[in-house]
């Protein structure tokens, strides 16, 4: 239940003028998505790579190099991947918006059907529908938008594809170098476990700031994260020393 505090909050935010405020403004996109991504994946890729290579009994050097090699050109894929993902989304939503155009423009009569059936599928009907239906065909532009969201299931704001990418990569470049930091000043067994120490709080900080952004719970959104992590590494680890067995 929630208490007094809470109840006054939600009623001040939902007063006729703070109401029409906050639907005249627009929110900005948020990247957490895109930032969470690439760090996840920035430190499970650079500590599987140093997991996997002390577990073959690589030299902590050899791991560094790899590590960074990673870090770049994995860094720089999975941005490049992530731009092209949101440029598709873009287009496949621009290209959407034309072709709903295109029918408006040539069969008005039944575009106006759809959108009649779209909400009389809602429970409207009689007058008040025949009122909705007006109002949004009246509009060409939020008779193109309704189609987009009522009948495509598009979004009508799709992530800025250079943006998307550049917080991809920002975020997996800083969270990858993370795990090779240890090995850069300890002996090879300690900097190893440093190593997977400080990785274990970069997931669990990772996790709880996408928890706490998301207003989830901070704690249980860092501890899934650190398991998933945790048993990427282990996988990475097994498979190095596997291969070692193997090759000795």
């Amino acid at each position: 239940m929630p208490d007094a505090e809470d109840v006054a909050r939600v009623r001040a935010e939902h007063t006729p003028e703070a109401i029409a405020a906050r639907l005249a403004s627009r929110a900005p996109r948020s990247y957490l998505g895109d930032g969470v991504l690439g760090a996840v994946d920035g430190t499970i890729t650079t500590f599987a790579i140093v997991a996997g290579s002390l577990g073959a009994g690589v030299s902590t050097k050899i791991a560094v190099v790899l590590g960074l090699t990673n870090v770049v050109a994995d860094g720089f894929s999975m941005a490049v991947g992530n731009y092209m993902k949101a440029k598709a989304d873009r287009e496949l939503v621009e290209r959407a918006r034309r072709v709903e155009g295109e029918h408006i423009d040539a069969y008005p009569a039944g575009e106006r059907e759809e959108i009649r059936q779209l909400f009389a599928r809602k429970g409207l009907g009689g007058s008040v529908l025949d009122e909705v239906v007006d109002a949004i065909t009246r509009d060409r532009e939020r008779w193109v938008d309704t189609m987009l969201t009522e009948e495509l299931r598009l979004p009508l704001e799709t992530p800025v594809p250079f943006r998307a990418a550049a917080v991809t990569l920002g975020c997996f470049l800083a969270a990858g170098v993370i795990p090779l930091l240890p090995l850069q000043v300890l002996g090879d067994r300690v900097s190893f476990h440093a190593s997977a120490a400080i990785t274990a709080v970069t997931f669990a900080a990772i996790g709880a700031v996408k928890g706490k952004v998301a207003a989830g719970s901070p704690w249980a959104s860092a501890l899934e994260t650190l398991l998933v992590g945790g048993c990427a590494a282990f996988l990475a680890y097994a498979v190095g020393a596997a291969a070692r067995s193997i090759l000795a």
